[in-house]
C-alpha cells in the first residue's frame, strides 16, 4: 500500500504515530481504550487477535515496557502496516499473518498472560456493508464471535486475563459465547454521557476465575449533558488514558472484608 494511499495518524498525545488507510478500516479510541484496560505487566506476554494496524498492541508496548507483543492479523495490508508501524515506533511487535482459526504452530504452541481482541462489532444480517474489503473485514463478522472466544481461551496460560472491547448491543452474544475455563468475569460500560446509554463495553475475565460476575458503572466519557464547541470535552480520566497513556483501571470489587481485580 503506497504512501499516497495512508495517513499517519497520532495517537496517545502522539507518542504513538500510525500509518493506516485513508479509505478502508481506519482505527479510533477504541483500541486505545481495550490498550488502557490491559493490566499487563512488565516482562508478560500479551496475544492480540485481529490486530489490524497495530493500534492497539503499539499502545500498550508505549505504555508498559518489557512486553512480550504478538498479533495475529488476516489481511496482509494491515498485517504489513502493523510491522511497519511496529518498526517505526521502535516497539517489538510479532506480526503474523494468519486466519485466527488457522493459527501457525508458533502460537499454537504457546500461551500468553493476556489475550486482547478488538472482534468485528456487527453481524452481516444487521445492515449494508461498505463495499471496502479492509473495513467490512474488520467491522462485520464473519468468524463468529464464539470462535474468538474460544481461540482466545485457548491461547491463555492459567489465570491468564482476556481483555475485550465490544459494542455494547453485542454483550448478551459474548455472555452466551464465552467459554466456562475462563471466569472472575467483569464488564465495564463506556457512555458518552451522564444518562446516555453505553455503545461500548469492556470485558475482562481470567483464565480459571471463579469470583462473582461484576457489572461496573459506567465510564462516562465527555463531560456535560451535550457537545457545545468545537472542542473535546473529555473528562480529565479519559483525557489521560487518550493522550497521557495512562491506564483505564477497574474499580475494585469488594467482597466482604475483602476486595479483588481479576
Amino acid at each position: 500500500m503506497s504512501d499516497g494511499a495512508l495517513t499517519q495518524d497520532r495517537f496517545l498525545g502522539g507518542k504513538v504515530q500510525i500509518w493506516q488507510p485513508k479509505q478502508g478500516y481506519r482505527a479510533g479510541a477504541d483500541p486505545v481504550f481495550l490498550a488502557a484496560s490491559t493490566p499487563a505487566q512488565a516482562g508478560q506476554s500479551v496475544l492480540e487477535l485481529g490486530c489490524g494496524a497495530g493500534v492497539a498492541s503499539l499502545c500498550l508496548g508505549r505504555r508498559v515496557a518489557g512486553l512480550t507483543l504478538n498479533g495475529v492479523e488476516l489481511q496482509p495490508e494491515y498485517a504489513a502496516l502493523a510491522r511497519r508501524n511496529a518498526t517505526e515506533n521502535n516497539i517489538d511487535f510479532n506480526v503474523y499473518e494468519a486466519d485466527l482459526v488457522k493459527l501457525p504452530t508458533a502460537l499454537r504452541e504457546r500461551r500468553f498472560h493476556h489475550v486482547i481482541a478488538n472482534p468485528p462489532y456487527y453481524l452481516g444480517a444487521r445492515g449494508v456493508k461498505s463495499g471496502k474489503s479492509g473495513r467490512d473485514t474488520a467491522l462485520w463478522e464473519e468468524t463468529p464471535l464464539s470462535i474468538w472466544l474460544e481461540v482466545a481461551a485457548k491461547r491463555l496460560a492459567p489465570k491468564g486475563v482476556l481483555s475485550l472491547i465490544q459494542d455494547a448491543a453485542r454483550l448478551p452474544d459474548v455472555l452466551q459465547a464465552l467459554p466456562k475455563t475462563v471466569g472472575s468475569l467483569e464488564i465495564l460500560p463506556l457512555s458518552a454521557r451522564v444518562g446516555r446509554r453505553a455503545r461500548r463495553i469492556l470485558l475482562r475475565a481470567r483464565k480459571g476465575g471463579n469470583a462473582e460476575f461484576c457489572l461496573h458503572a459506567p465510564l462516562t466519557l465527555h463531560n456535560g449533558a451535550a457537545h457545545l464547541s468545537d472542542f473535546d470535552d473529555y473528562s480529565d480520566t479519559v483525557k489521560g488514558i487518550l493522550r497521557d497513556a495512562e491506564p483505564l483501571v477497574f474499580p475494585a470489587v469488594r467482597k466482604g472484608n475483602g476486595q479483588r481485580n481479576v
